[in-house]
């Protein structure tokens, strides 16, 4: 992801076609199919208990792994990581494959989006989305930029929140099906000029092109959501394009007490957001905290992050689910 100025936009673009399943490695897992009752009251919101350590643990596990570039073993390794989580959990499992050219020499790059599904047979879903590859240098860092960058805050903090959220998928009554999306090549950036959002773009151009049988009521895409001192401001793309889902979010954060999301507008920032509204049509906020110093630096590990944050965007999520105001 990358901010924005008025006069520097970065264009959505993109070529591929959508395939389901076409690694060859990567398999579709069905598991239990879980049912959903009405959403509850707000007095039952106290009852949703976010594991931080756990999530914590979760981040440390994907950070473990290294880097994980699009097409890389690292990304491989974390996305059997993940096919093996979800899939103990209650969930369907779906992988959307397609081929990029590498943006240095031209090759194929294998990438993989990964959908992992509660409550399949729903209609009307909600989608949130993480990108889960990682930037192949710390192009930020003035001592290496060239070093080893594991992107704990910028790519597994994503993950690990969705992979916390899963355990509680099952005890909240989400108010429509719910999709948790992995966008891989956010960002297979080599040099200023190189194209962004390869993930998002071409599911976004699947909905649009393809339709399924359900629809999206709305999204939100998660970004950089564990960084030690949380701030959550207004992304101002998001409260343009998606004003009712943006806000909603922040006054289920302000009526259970999470004061890390901030009402007011901040940055603007280019992310995975931007397809899914420009290209989809798909009503989508970002929740990112770009106030993050070691953005694209080698100081993004995990002595970086913080449980804590983790546990407070999961349960305002976990809270937003069960009543989403989306008509």
């Amino acid at each position: 992801m990358r901010a924005n100025s008025l006069a520097d936009k970065r264009a959505i673009t993109g070529q591929q076609n959508f395939k389901w399943g076409r690694a060859a490695w990567l398999v579709l897992v069905v598991a239990l199919v879980v049912s959903f009752a009405p959403a509850v009251t707000v007095a039952q919101e106290a009852n949703i208990t976010v594991d931080g350590k756990r999530a914590m643990q979760y981040l440390q596990r994907v950070c473990d792994i290294g880097p994980r570039i699009s097409g890389s073993e690292g990304m491989q390794k974390q996305q059997q990581l993940i096919i093996d989580h979800f899939s103990k959990l209650g969930c369907e499992i779906k992988s959307q494959a397609f081929d990029v050219n590498h943006p240095t020499n031209g090759t194929p790059v294998r990438m993989t989006n990964l959908v992992i599904s509660w409550n399949p047979t729903a209609k009307e879903r909600v989608l949130l989305a993480c990108h889960y590859d990682t930037r192949p240098y710390p192009d930020r860092d003035l001592l290496r930029p060239r070093g080893t960058f594991v992107g704990a805050n910028d790519g597994a903090s994503g993950v690990a929140l969705f992979m916390e959220m899963a355990h509680h998928m099952k005890t909240i009554r989400p108010r429509y099906g719910v999709d948790m999306v992995f966008f891989d090549g956010e960002e297979l950036v080599f040099r200023n000029g190189d194209k962004y959002f390869y993930g998002s773009e071409y599911f976004a151009k699947w909905l649009r092109d393809k339709p399924p049988e359900y629809r999206y009521v709305c999204g939100v895409v998660v970004d950089m959501i564990a960084d030690k001192k949380l701030e959550l401001y207004y992304e101002q793309g998001s409260l343009r394009m998606a004003n009712k889902v943006t806000k909603s979010i922040w006054a289920t954060a302000k009526r259970i007490g999470v004061k890390e999301f901030i009402e007011k507008p901040k940055h603007e920032v280019s992310d995975d957001h931007l397809a899914l509204n420009q290209i989809a049509g798909v009503p989508t906020c970002d929740i990112i905290d770009f106030d993050y110093s070691a953005w694209h630096t080698t100081r993004d590990n995990p002595s970086a992050c913080s449980g804590d944050s983790l546990q407070k965007v999961a349960r305002v999520l976990l809270t937003w689910l069960e009543e989403v105001p989306i008509d």
